[in-house]
C-alpha cells in the first residue's frame, strides 16, 4: 500500500514536470544552441530524479567529453534517451512511432528529434542524407542500430545502414554500452520496454521502483571512415557486448559524486 501511494506521489511530480516540459517546448526551438542543450539536459536530469533513477557512470568516462559524432547504445527502454540526455544533450533518431505517443512524443519531437519510417527506403535514404549534413556541422547524433528494445540480458543484431552516414560524414562512432541495476548492481529489468507492455504500463513500472541505477559505460571512439560498413557495425555492436559481459561480471556501480550531479541540474525544474 505504502508503495503504490508513492508511486502516485511521484505520478503527480511527473505530470507536473511534463507540464513544465510542455511550457518550455513551446518556445524551445528557438533558443539559442547552448540554451536548448542546458534546457534539454535539466528536464532529463529532472525527469530521472522523480523516478528516482541514478545515473553510475565513472568519473573519467569518455561520455562525459562527447560533444560530436555518432553515439551507438544498446536499446533497452525509452528512459534511455532521457538518461543519456541528462549526461550529453544530443538528438536522437527514433521510430516514427514514439512521435505518437502521449506528451512525451510531442516533447520529442520538439526537442528535434528526427523520426525515421521503418521500411520505407526513401525516407531512410533521406533521413541519412540529412544525419551526414548534421555530423558534418559538428552535431551531437545517437542512434539505436538494433531497431528495438530488449531486456538488456543480451545485443540484439544491430542494423549496419543505420552506421552508414558516421562513414559518410567521417565522423567519429562512439558505443555506448547501457545497463539497467539495483542498488547491489545486479541487472534489472524493471525499465524493460518489451514485448506487448504498454507505455503506460512501462511508465508506471518505473514510477513502482524504490529506486534504480542505469549505469553507462563508453568504448573506445571509431573513425568510421577508416572501415567499411559492416566492419564498423560489428566492432561497435562487439564492444558493447563486452562492456555489458565486464558489468555484469563486476556486479558493482560508480555513482556520480554530489559536484558531478549538481552539474547535471543547471535550471530550474519542478522538483
Amino acid at each position: 500500500m505504502i508503495r503504490r501511494l508513492i508511486a502516485l506521489l511521484r505520478g503527480a511530480r511527473l505530470a507536473l514536470h511534463i507540464g513544465y516540459g510542455l511550457t518550455l517546448a513551446v518556445a524551445y526551438p528557438w533558443f539559442p544552441a547552448n540554451m536548448r542543450r542546458r534546457i534539454l539536459q535539466s528536464w532529463s536530469a529532472g525527469l530521472l530524479d522523480i523516478f528516482n533513477v541514478k545515473v553510475d557512470i565513472a568519473a573519467d568516462d569518455a561520455l562525459h567529453g562527447l560533444r560530436s559524432g555518432l553515439i551507438v547504445t544498446n536499446h533497452i527502454s525509452w528512459l534511455d534517451v532521457f538518461v543519456l540526455n541528462a549526461i550529453v544533450p544530443m538528438r536522437f533518431v527514433a521510430k516514427s512511432e514514439v512521435r505518437r505517443w502521449p506528451a512525451i512524443g510531442w516533447l520529442c519531437a520538439r526537442a528535434q528529434t528526427l523520426f525515421i519510417e521503418r521500411g520505407k527506403a526513401r525516407a531512410a535514404a533521406r533521413m541519412n542524407v540529412q544525419l551526414v549534413e548534421l555530423l558534418q556541422r559538428g552535431e551531437c547524433l545517437a542512434i539505436f542500430p538494433e531497431g528495438t528494445t530488449t531486456d538488456g540480458a543480451q545485443v540484439a543484431h544491430f542494423h549496419s545502414s543505420l552506421l552508414q552516414p558516421a562513414i559518410d560524414a567521417g565522423a567519429q562512432l562512439h558505443p555506448i554500452a547501457i545497463r539497467y541495476q539495483d542498488e547491489r548492481g545486479a541487472r534489472s529489468t524493471a525499465a524493460a520496454y518489451i514485448d506487448e507492455l504498454s507505455f503506460g504500463a512501462s511508465m508506471w513500472n518505473i514510477l513502482s521502483t524504490p529506486q534504480l541505477h542505469v549505469r553507462l559505460i563508453a568504448s573506445p571512439s571509431l573513425e568510421a571512415c577508416t572501415l567499411d560498413r559492416r566492419s564498423l557495425t560489428h566492432s561497435a555492436r562487439e564492444q558493447i557486448a563486452a562492456a555489458l559481459a565486464m558489468a555484469d561480471s563486476q556486479n558493482f556501480h560508480i555513482t556520480l559524486t554530489p559536484a558531478q550531479q549538481s552539474d547535471i541540474n543547471l535550471l530550474p525544474s519542478t522538483r
